[in-house]
């Protein structure tokens, strides 16, 4: 094989993981260390650090391999999906399935180096991971499902430092849920005519008029439910400079999505993981002046 020949294939592969466009890991890897930190009462090591943000990344671009593989047929007809490297024929079945799969088996590796608890919660953040794309089938809200599967990191997070997820590791899964849930139905909102053609089922569809207000309510619970996490840890100014940041993003997604508009409702998810910026910064920087 040449080497333009193999720069080709990388390129696609490159295209496949969507590594071109990092917004998709960046909205799971800070509620990540958040969580993380959380854990931790503050700073994990670097080790932790490291394996983190590794499998985030990795799991993602896994997620997108096995979502590509189940949408193929469904993304021929939505205008922004078309040329994608397996609807486009580019890339088989079979190879997308190889890189998931080695993907998948770099991030087990870098788990199976923390403790075994956090090992055992990896084994259904993979099914879920796999299960995911086929929701949206059938379920009414596949955000819904997207969001377990994406919290997973918040989970393995708490097991691998205390093994084991209190409360408050569950409490912070369910923040970020409700994160989820509004900025993917931001996303839905984008492809909502597409959809409705070829009768896929997502949250901007089963909320309709409601979508702009489901979504605020989201972002809401959200930073609620994380302040009721983290307030009593007594972060100081830090932690809540950054969650009145995240709180100010939130309303100027309202300006973005209002008129339901492709743009804006992309503008909107693809600028979504600077709320988890602003929260992890906050976080980070009371740990560090408490």
């Amino acid at each position: 094989m040449s080497a333009a020949s193999s720069r080709s294939r990388l390129s696609l592969y490159l295209d496949l993981i969507r590594w071109n466009r990092p917004a998709g890991w960046l909205v799971l890897v800070w509620p990540t260390l958040v969580a993380l930190w959380v854990a931790a009462d503050g700073f994990p090591g670097w080790h932790l650090l490291v394996v983190f943000v590794l499998g985030t990344v990795l799991m993602r671009s896994a997620g997108c391999c096995i979502n590509d593989i189940a949408d193929r047929k469904y993304d021929l007809h939505v205008k922004r999906t078309t040329a994608r490297p397996i609807t486009s024929g580019q890339v088989s079945v079979f190879e997308a399935s190889m890189v998931g799969v080695v993907l998948a088996l770099v991030s087990l590796g870098l788990v199976l180096t923390t403790r075994w608890e956090a090992v055992a919660w990896s084994v259904p953040a993979v099914l879920f991971t796999i299960l995911y794309p086929f929701t949206k089938r059938f379920f009414s809200m596949p955000q819904a499902f997207l969001g377990i599967a994406f919290n997973f990191g918040i989970v393995i997070a708490f097991a691998a430092v205390v093994g084991e997820v209190p409360l408050a590791g569950w409490l912070l899964w369910t923040a970020n849920m409700f994160m989820v849930l509004a900025y993917d139905t931001e996303y839905a909102m984008v492809d909502r005519d597409d959809d409705l053609k070829i009768g896929m089922k997502t949250s901007a569809i089963t909320l309709g008029r409601m979508d702009v207000a489901g979504i605020m309510l989201f972002f809401a619970l959200c930073w609620v439910l994380t302040a009721v996490v983290v307030a009593p840890m007594r972060l100081g100014w830090p932690f809540w400079l950054g969650m009145g940041i995240a709180a100010a993003q939130m309303a100027w997604h309202y300006t973005l999505i209002r008129d339901r508009t492709r743009e804006g409702c992309f503008v909107a998810f693809s600028k979504a993981h600077w709320m988890g910026v602003a929260i992890f910064a906050g976080v980070v920087s009371g740990f560090a002046l408490r």
